[in-house]
């Protein structure tokens, strides 16, 4: 049976959500090279010890082993994407987006083994691109999607041993935060429940990790003059927001999950060397409110460009983070949030998967 799944592949984590499972499954989007683990304790669920091995044609090096996602958080080797890298030709965001939809395949559903002891799963899947990369790069991002992967789990809990053939059928790739807002305008049959949304002039600033876009959504089509992306996301204010407090107080985060983890648990205060403590949160209010500041000023040029815009939606991961310092610096001027961002996009690549295939399930 083929399965839909909509994936979104961020620069600061890898979301998979299957069609008839409202959870998502999560990863960081980080990675480091594998090796034999002294376990001396079995981690208590497999998302936490991602162990790897997997198999591409697509891939650059096949058969590599990897550390992913929180495994790989504290590992002084690991590896986070850069503004330099391109999703769709990422060898490391392939590896990752395959071990989440392997770890799908074995979440809840038991999929039949086939030869060999190994299981596997068919998908139709739904995912996306910035609007600056989407043009040259969305075939090329589907190319490397479609076909036969093979992810094998080895010091993994619960999944040890396990081998999972991936095959996707087809990747209906798409822009990002456009895909969100068609989620916002839709209910799971894909019929319109925000007639707003559905029909009229929306701007949109999705806030990633190393990108954001403004696409400008009139009547669920993407205006192609009008829309834009920026070169830059949250990742440049985390790298310096490490680098202040390594340089004032000698405490190093091993990578920007590690701080996303802190920031998002309101967790701002951390151990010096000996029994003292420290208290972050100036520092992550200086580079925020920076941020905060920049993305305002670009949404103001953006709806000045086309008054037309009839609100605008602040989206994605970096919104969540932003939320209290952009409204601060907007004033007067209404953005609009919603709940858990980070998760739109994901959901949208799922209905437009569906869409796409012609296939709604009542």
């Amino acid at each position: 049976m083929i399965r839909f799944a909509g994936i979104d592949v961020g620069n600061d984590s890898v979301k998979v959500v299957v069609d008839g499972s409202q959870q998502p499954i999560i990863i960081p989007s980080i990675v480091s090279p594998g090796y034999d683990r002294h376990v001396l304790q079995e981690e208590d669920s497999p998302i936490k010890a991602l162990d790897v091995r997997i198999y591409s044609p697509k891939l650059k090096k096949s058969n590599e082993r990897y550390f992913v996602g929180l495994l790989a958080i504290e590992d002084q080797d690991n590896s986070e994407l850069e503004e330099t890298d391109n999703k769709a030709t990422s060898d490391q965001s392939l590896v990752i987006a395959l071990t989440a939809l392997a770890l799908a395949a074995l979440t809840g559903k038991a999929y039949p083994s086939t030869d060999g002891g190994k299981e596997e799963v068919e998908y139709i899947i739904g995912t996306g691109l910035p609007v600056r990369t989407f043009v040259s790069f969305h075939k090329a991002f589907e190319e490397r999607l479609v076909g036969e992967h093979e992810v094998t789990f080895l010091s993994t809990p619960e999944l040890r041993g396990k081998t999972v053939r991936v095959i996707v059928r087809r990747a209906v790739v798409s822009v990002e935060g456009a895909a969100a807002l068609f989620h916002l305008a839709t209910n799971d049959n894909l019929q319109i429940r925000n007639e707003e949304l559905h029909n009229g002039i929306i701007g949109v600033c999705e806030i990633g990790a190393l990108t954001t876009d403004f696409p400008v959504v009139k009547r669920m089509n993407i205006d192609n003059q009008f829309s834009t992306g920026e070169q830059f996301g949250l990742a440049t204010y985390l790298d310096s927001i490490i680098r202040e407090v390594e340089d004032k107080y000698g405490y190093r985060f091993p990578s920007r999950a590690k701080l996303i983890q802190r920031i998002r648990n309101r967790e701002f205060t951390i151990q010096r060397v000996g029994e003292g403590k420290a208290d972050i949160r100036p520092i992550v209010d200086v580079y925020f409110g920076r941020a905060a500041q920049k993305l305002v000023d670009l949404i103001k040029k953006r709806w000045k460009k086309y008054p037309d815009i009839e609100c605008f939606y602040v989206l994605g991961g970096g919104a969540s983070a932003l939320r209290t310092y952009m409204v601060e610096s907007a004033g007067t001027m209404r953005l609009r949030f919603e709940e858990n961002s980070e998760l739109l996009n994901v959901h949208g690549y799922l209905k437009l998967a569906k869409n796409k295939a012609g296939q709604v399930q009542n």
